[in-house]
């Protein structure tokens, strides 16, 4: 009797186990997203099983006002982020029979974002635009 209960139990837990080393990160994700101040389109791709890279471009979209000129209005400001994402409870989430598609799943990222110095719409001249880059831990 205990021999079997033995034999279940090891059963059980090596497809526990096989099932959870086939669970990784979709080959590739594609996607949009809009807001009220932007519209971006993104991809994330398999680097491994747990790794995806996704990267990220866009229109950030922003206002603009000064006092000097009396002037104000709307920028149009091209995004290029890159974030390379690790997930890393993919085996639990399908030991717990939940769902992994569409790469659902706690990561940590370092989000890298571009805004460079290029503007899709005119301003007046005496305003300057900078470019800038962001590196945000996620």
């Amino acid at each position: 009797m205990n021999r079997t209960c033995f034999i279940t139990i090891a059963l059980f837990y090596f497809s526990l186990t096989a099932q959870a080393q086939d669970a990784s990160v979709e080959k590739s994700v594609f996607g949009i997203q809009t807001g009220i101040l932007g519209v971006w389109v993104h991809n994330e791709a398999k680097l491994s099983n747990a790794i995806a890279l996704r990267s990220e471009l866009g229109v950030d979209f922003g206002f603009y006002s000064g006092s000097f000129y009396n002037d104000s209005g709307l920028l149009a400001v091209p995004s290029l982020t890159l974030e390379p994402r690790w997930y890393y409870n993919l085996n639990k989430r399908v030991r717990k029979s939940r769902r992994i598609d569409g790469n659902s799943g706690n990561f940590v990222s370092i989000r890298i974002n571009y805004h460079p110095d290029l503007l899709l719409n005119s301003i007046n001249e005496n305003y300057n635009f900078i470019s800038d880059l962001s590196i945000i831990p996620t």
